[in-house]
């Protein structure tokens, strides 16, 4: 039998969940994020927001981040939206038309 199991009364229960499998603490979120929230606190008071000086340099490092979309796959996603429009169009229409239908059916004697 594996060491995971517990098959006996006499032996100890061993937890079995991934945090406490991996050595992860099992503290509280709370508990955790107190003296992180303390500490960030002063230095955020201390340069509140960057300035606005350094917007512009970190907007251009993120935009280096982005993974920008081949013409292949920006031809692809505007297909599927396309599709799709076409089809919920379809849908809205079709249960529009069929309560249409309905509240003529109920008004006219």
């Amino acid at each position: 039998m594996s060491d995971d199991q517990n098959t006996g009364a006499s032996e100890t229960s061993r937890p079995t969940g991934k945090r406490q499998l991996s050595g992860v603490s099992t503290a509280s979120y709370e508990a955790k994020r107190a003296p992180a929230v303390a500490a960030s606190a002063s230095a955020k008071d201390a340069t509140y927001g960057g300035g606005v000086v350094s917007f512009l340099p970190e907007v251009v490092t993120e935009i280096r981040k982005v993974i920008w979309p081949t013409a292949r796959q920006m031809v692809t996603y505007t297909i599927v939206v396309l599709v799709f429009l076409i089809i919920l169009t379809a849908l809205v229409s079709g249960v529009d038309f069929i309560a249409g239908l309905g509240v003529e059916k109920a008004l006219t004697p």
